[in-house]
């Protein structure tokens, strides 16, 4: 399980970390735009998120 966790924190990081190795520019004006956002947005954002990451994980998990 601990293996697991780990290989999946670091599939996160390298996801993350690929728009501002790639394109800098972009990631900054996203960057911009994502604090112009209401609290609101952003839990929405994040809800849809999380039900995308379970969804993904019920189909193609263990």
């Amino acid at each position: 399980m601990g293996l697991l966790l780990a290989s999946a924190i670091a599939l996160v990081l390298i996801l993350e970390g690929l728009l501002p190795f790639l394109d800098p520019g972009a990631w900054r004006r996203m960057f911009e735009r994502a604090l112009q956002l209401s609290d609101a947005q952003i839990r929405m954002l994040g809800l849809s998120s999380l039900g995308l990451g379970v969804a993904i994980l019920l189909v193609f998990g263990p």
